[in-house]
This record gives C-alpha cells, sequence and structure tokens, in this order.
C-alpha cells in the first residue's frame, strides 16, 4: 500500500486558493447569465460550443465531451435549452443513431446578447487582476493538469 503524500503548506495553501477562487468566480457569472438571459453557466457553454462550430450544430456525444458533463446531464441541458427555442436536436445525417444539437437563430440572438456581460465578469474578476505573465504561468499550469485529466 502506498503512502498517503500530504499536501505541504504552500500546495495547500495552491489548492485552496484555486478552490475558493472557482467558486467565487463560477457564482459570479451564474448570477449574471441568470439574470441576464436565465441560463446557466454549462447551458451558456453548450450555446458557445454551438456557436464555435460552421454550421452551428454538434453531435451530443462530441459536445459532452467538450463541455466536460456527462451524457445524461448534456441531454438535460439540452432539452431545457429547447424549451427555450434556443437549441434543437437533429439527427445525423451520417448515421442515424447519432443526434445533433443545433443552435437556432434564437440562441444565437441570446449568445450575442449575453456573451458581453459574461466577458465583462471573467475580465473583471479574473483576466484583469492578473498581468500577462500571470496569465501565461496560469494557462500553462492549468493546461498541464488539463492534459493529465483528459487522459
Amino acid at each position: 500500500m502506498t503512502q498517503t503524500r500530504w499536501l505541504d503548506e504552500t500546495e495547500a495553501a495552491a489548492w485552496r486558493a484555486f478552490l475558493f477562487t472557482a467558486h467565487l468566480l463560477e457564482r459570479r457569472i451564474e448570477e449574471q447569465l441568470k439574470t441576464e438571459a436565465g441560463l446557466t453557466h454549462p447551458q451558456y457553454e453548450i450555446l458557445v460550443r454551438l456557436s464555435d462550430e460552421p454550421d452551428r450544430r454538434l453531435r451530443m456525444t462530441q459536445l459532452a465531451r467538450e463541455v466536460v458533463v456527462t451524457k445524461s446531464a448534456l441531454t438535460y441541458q439540452i432539452t431545457q435549452l429547447e424549451k427555450a427555442g434556443l437549441v434543437e436536436r437533429a439527427t445525423c445525417p451520417s448515421d442515424d443513431r447519432g443526434v445533433l444539437a443545433v443552435l437556432t437563430d434564437d440562441g444565437m440572438r441570446c449568445l450575442e446578447r449575453t456573451a458581453p456581460g459574461h466577458v465583462d465578469v471573467v475580465r473583471e474578476f479574473l483576466i484583469d487582476q492578473l498581468t500577462p505573465d500571470e496569465l501565461r504561468t496560469m494557462t500553462q499550469a492549468l493546461l498541464k493538469a488539463q492534459a493529465v485529466l483528459r487522459d
């Protein structure tokens, strides 16, 4: 049996700072999105991912991977977005079993209205608080952790 390597003071401080900051930022983002568009953060991320696609559509399995949610959680979010008229489902032309999530024109307009406020929150509470060097370091560190987590 391996011995647990407990966090030292520096490591624990880094972990707590990351965790607390992530929670606080997530809360601010949720407040902004709920107030401006009645969206949750996962719903907003779905709209963003779909808007990034040339035809504003993506297979549900790929979309779940990109927004880092389970297929059932994505299905729930897509159902909510469908009810709001922001997304619709379509059959994949190359595979009858595949389902596509498609961003509607109303969904695109909602995203265009909501994105400036979202960027303002991210910029005010994170991006503008860091120097360019700190941003590069943060990006490198988080991408390193992300690569391990995605394996």
